[in-house]
């Protein structure tokens, strides 16, 4: 492991890492909480309390397993020796905390897309059975 002037690269890339993941990870989970609950809404039929809990399960759960991975990842494979070797290990470490959250993002707006439509065919069905209903016969 080289020193330049007492510094030790791995443990700088640690701290930098750690810093800006979880930077990512909250300007991110917040983004989606904040602007996500319209589409909660509308998916969960205007039901705003149960929108908001699911919400809030959700950031908990985005939290979590962008906090696991980010802890899981904390490692190197062999020392880092330049600040080249840094930015390089610094970048693949980031773009795999950036994939991870596209990818949990856009697997919730498939989840709750597909809620959205159970929904709309649960109500399109209720209404035309309660015409049905009160049709004379």
């Amino acid at each position: 492991m080289k020193y330049e002037q007492g510094l030790d690269y791995t443990v700088m890339l640690y701290l930098v890492y750690v810093a800006l993941s979880l930077g990512l990870a909250i300007w991110v989970g917040r983004t989606l909480f904040r602007n996500g609950r319209v589409f909660l809404v509308d998916a969960f039929g205007g039901r705003e309390a149960l929108a908001d809990s699911i919400n809030h399960l959700l950031l908990v759960g985005f939290y979590l397993i962008n906090i696991g991975y980010i802890s899981f990842a904390l490692t190197s494979q062999g020392y880092i020796e330049s600040w080249r070797e840094l930015l390089e290990v610094l970048s693949h470490k980031i773009g795999l905390v950036a994939i991870i959250l596209g990818v949990l993002h856009v697997g919730n707006v498939y989840v709750f897309r597909k809620i959205h439509q159970h929904e709309k065919r649960l109500k399109e069905q209720l209404d035309r059975l309660e015409q049905s209903l009160s049709q004379p016969q």
